[in-house]
């Protein structure tokens, strides 16, 4: 073997020294559900920080059984229990960033409400998780107006989907024009940006507008005709608070975390079942997009 190729590299040899360390990287904490197929919840929001390059926390606040398209059963964790997993995080690692995912009922939302209100420096993103692609109800009605007292206006973005949209302004929301409107509505009322989804809009186009700022934002990415998976919410979410985490304004962080989400869908895994095809998301998709 010629000398130049056997020598080890300055890295391969400072690996293997004592005390060695790489560069810490930025964190994330998220406070949601387990999702046991781990393509929603906490698990899915685990994977888009490790493909974005982020170091993920949890504090987990409930466990739900299900797969795509069944919510199975959802069984609350004590919210004391919460609290003390969300403080120990903050206390102990430097957050850069939090997403707030299924929260489930109102004594929880009210905790993470209380902790975070110590914690107000740090950029929030809200995912409203009340409703499942499945059409599965995932959060309890009493908690609807905890979040809208105590959580919306602390947001730094709050991540509603089309039907949370509609439930959250009692308005009709199935289209583009309607989801303007429903927007607007939000913003104004809670002082917060909204990303109000459109991916549930079945059109050429999955868009979704941004509404809070000095005009309206539009995001766009071509529809996935014949995918159908769970956990989008999460991982979008989940994306913009990594890219918030790394230092990218606002706008960039939707925008890297669109193209990431699109991604996932696009590369998707599927496998048949007993139920028939079951999709997946492909988080390792994006990975290039780590920094």
């Amino acid at each position: 073997m010629a000398k130049e190729e056997s020598r080890r590299s300055p890295v391969t040899d400072a690996k293997h020294r004592p005390g060695f360390q790489t560069a810490a990287p930025a964190v994330v904490l998220t406070i949601a559900g387990s999702d046991c197929s781990a393509g929603a919840g906490l698990q899915a929001d685990l994977k888009t920080f490790s493909a974005l390059g982020v170091l993920g926390l949890t504090a987990v606040t409930c466990v739900v059984a299900e797969v795509p398209g069944k919510v199975s059963r959802i069984a609350g964790v004590d919210p004391q229990d919460v609290r003390e997993q969300i403080e120990l995080c903050l206390t102990n690692f430097p957050v850069g960033a939090i997403k707030t995912g299924l929260l489930y009922s109102p004594e929880v939302v009210a905790t993470v409400a209380d902790v975070l209100e110590e914690f107000d420096r740090l950029p929030l993103v809200v995912d409203p998780v009340m409703i499942a692609t499945s059409g599965d109800a995932l959060l309890q009605p009493a908690a609807v107006e905890t979040y809208r007292a105590r959580l919306f206006p602390r947001a730094t973005l709050v991540t509603p989907n089309m039907a949370e949209a509609a439930a959250l302004t009692g308005r009709s929301v199935g289209n583009l024009a309607e989801m303007r409107k429903a927007g607007e509505q939000l913003a104004r009322e809670f002082g917060t940006r909204f990303l109000v989804k459109g991916g549930h809009l079945r059109a050429g186009e999955a868009t979704d507008l941004l509404f809070g700022g000095a005009e309206m934002a539009e995001f766009s990415a071509p529809f996935m005709k014949g995918v159908s998976t769970h956990g989008t919410g999460c991982t979008y979410s989940a994306a913009i608070a990594a890219r918030l985490a790394l230092g990218d304004h606002l706008e960039e962080a939707i925008a890297a975390a669109k193209i990431f989400v699109s991604r996932a869908i696009h590369e998707h895994f599927a496998w048949q079942s007993s139920s028939g095809e079951i999709h997946v998301l492909n988080h390792n998709s994006g990975c290039s997009q780590g920094r």
